[in-house]
């Protein structure tokens, strides 16, 4: 949907020129409402402020809510250049100039030409939706250019080692409270080696992360990609690069940034899949995903309902002899009280490099945990030969597979050990959290096996898995790791 345009003659003398528009949107319009800006010779910066009502509406009725963005004058094509800033429903006013930007927004050149305010009415009540734009533009010399200042792709490492890292992270440059130096000062204090920026719909906050990087922690860009229908991280993509987010998945686009993200070597991860919340739930399916958040933030129902849904597809792939999804774990984390770091990946990788820790992702050389506390070993041995998390043991069919499980940092946690065919062992670590859990099989009888690690529940017992009721059958998650492969050989 596009409006009249906004129209400003050139101020010779400096100064500002101010115009407001106003208008109304019905119960069903378009996701998106374009508002074209003329932009003349001679600006410095554009100013955007906007309102719209919230009228009362019966309980389980959605109200208004409307984001904000805006395009220069390189257009509003899908994917195209002339993005220059989203900051969702998160503020009521940004300011773009050559030197500067409301965080959320990219600085550089104010060109003439047709700009495009855009309005996003993701939700619009019964009653519609009365909206006010306020456009300012000033004249004058545009000041200096923004240098950015990206951060490193590699940081000190320990060679082949496990690192610890967090996936999913906001600041003030989407919806979160928390400047970029708190939230990596949030990733040291929590023990992580590496952190990734995934700012909604937005490349601006890349490249002020160079100063905050360091030899202790590898800062890696991306951004969270938020649809109408489910979020997604798009994970080691090129410092600056914006990855767009404006469609359905009937539009049948969502392919074509899956391709953008793994030309440039990144990661797409399918975020909280079955997180209630308006337009959170994820409907584009899972080809060309390299991952699944399973574990978003403290444990809820719908991380229950995730891991079920993603253990049903590890058994599904592997029956068709297809690639694996692994399972991925992140804080979330806009502002206090929620703690960077809860939960996080531990990686298996070959260096504390973007390349190196996007790979063990990948692969699924990865556990779950939710704090530095948890220390975990995961192994399966079996006709002399022995593998890890995210790999392959090849045995013969009756051959013995004994599994291994070294665990500290749980007291008087509840360790499972889950096949394709359910829970099939169970156990209780001391009050000391610490413990070793070994249990036999064999490849003909486990396609794969995986563990997860439990708090007790509330009323302090470890949970029965073989139980139903009302209640959920375990607390909550401390550990969970991706599976160890057994393939039968002649």
């Amino acid at each position: 949907m596009t409006l009249a345009p906004a129209t400003f003659a050139a101020a010779a003398d400096g100064g500002e020129r101010t115009q407001v528009v106003t208008g109304h949107l019905p119960t069903g319009a378009a996701d998106f409402v374009h508002l074209p800006v003329e932009v003349p010779f001679g600006v410095r910066e554009i100013a955007v402020s906007y309102s719209y009502d919230r009228p009362a509406v019966p309980p389980g009725t959605p109200g208004n809510s409307c984001d904000i963005g805006i395009f220069d004058e390189r257009g509003t094509g899908l994917g195209g250049p002339g993005f220059r800033g989203w900051s969702g429903g998160f503020r009521t006013s940004f300011a773009i100039s050559r030197g500067s930007a409301t965080p959320g927004y990219l600085p550089g050149p104010i060109r003439p030409g047709t700009w495009h305010v855009v309005l996003g009415p993701y939700q619009v009540a019964p009653q519609g939706l009365d909206y006010r734009v306020e456009v300012t533009l000033r004249f004058g010399d545009p000041g200096p250019e923004f240098t950015p200042v990206y951060p490193p792709e590699r940081a000190r490492g320990r060679g082949r080692a496990w690192y610890r890292g967090d996936c999913h992270l906001h600041t003030v440059y989407s919806d979160g409270r928390r400047l970029p130096a708190e939230v990596a000062a949030g990733a040291r204090t929590a023990g992580l080696d590496f952190m990734v920026s995934t700012d909604h719909n937005t490349s601006a906050s890349h490249g002020i992360w160079g100063p905050l990087a360091g030899p202790d922690l590898l800062i890696i860009t991306g951004e969270e990609v938020t649809t109408r229908n489910g979020h997604w991280l798009a994970l080691g993509i090129r410092p600056g690069e914006w990855i767009d987010w404006r469609y359905r998945s009937r539009d049948d686009a969502y392919p074509r940034f899956v391709r953008q993200v793994h030309g440039a070597g990144g990661l797409v991860v399918p975020a909280h899949p079955y997180c209630p919340y308006v337009a959170c739930q994820w409907k584009f399916g899972y080809e060309g995903a390299d991952a699944v958040e399973v574990w978003n933030g403290p444990w809820t129902y719908d991380d229950e309902s995730a891991v079920d849904a993603w253990d049903s597809r590890l058994a599904e792939d592997l029956r068709h002899g297809r690639s694996w999804l692994p399972a991925m774990g992140n804080s979330d984390a806009h502002s206090a009280p929620q703690v960077v770091g809860l939960p996080h990946n531990v990686v298996l990788a070959d260096d504390l490099s973007r390349m190196h820790i996007l790979d063990g992702l990948r692969a699924g050389r990865s556990w779950l945990a939710e704090s530095a506390a948890v220390q975990l070993g995961f192994t399966a041995t079996g006709h002399g030969r022995r593998a890890g998390i995210g790999e392959q043991l090849a045995v013969p069919a009756d051959a013995p597979v004994d599994v291994r499980l070294d665990v500290s940092g749980v007291p008087n946690g509840t360790v499972r050990l889950l096949t394709d065919e359910g829970q099939l062992h169970q156990e209780s670590l001391p009050a000391s959290g610490s413990g070793t859990v070994t249990w036999r099989t064999t490849a003909s009888l486990a396609t794969y096996v995986r563990a997860e690690v439990r708090h007790p529940r509330a009323d302090g017992t470890p949970g029965q898995g073989n139980s139903m009721g009302p209640d959920l059958p375990w607390g909550q998650m401390a550990a969970l790791t991706n599976p160890i492969l057994l393939r039968i050989t002649d």
